[in-house]
């Protein structure tokens, strides 16, 4: 199926199948969020280094807790 095809289709839902189609494409969006984040902090992604000098600062005691 075509992206306009799908627009099409989703002219013809419902309020409630748009809905739900909606979540189903924010839940979509978040995972992709997700597993961007967890590539780019993880071991050789492109924040791991900067995340691995804030872990050494805290571990120093170079850290004010938030209140």
């Amino acid at each position: 199926m075509s992206l306009a095809e799908i627009k099409t289709a989703v002219t013809e839902l419902s309020p409630k199948e748009l809905a739900e189609l909606s979540a189903f494409i924010d839940k979509q969006n978040n995972l992709a969020w997700d597993q961007e984040i967890e590539s780019d902090f993880s071991s050789g992604g492109k924040h791991h280094a900067l995340l691995a000098g804030i872990d050494a600062q805290i571990e120093a005691g170079n850290f004010k807790p938030l209140p």
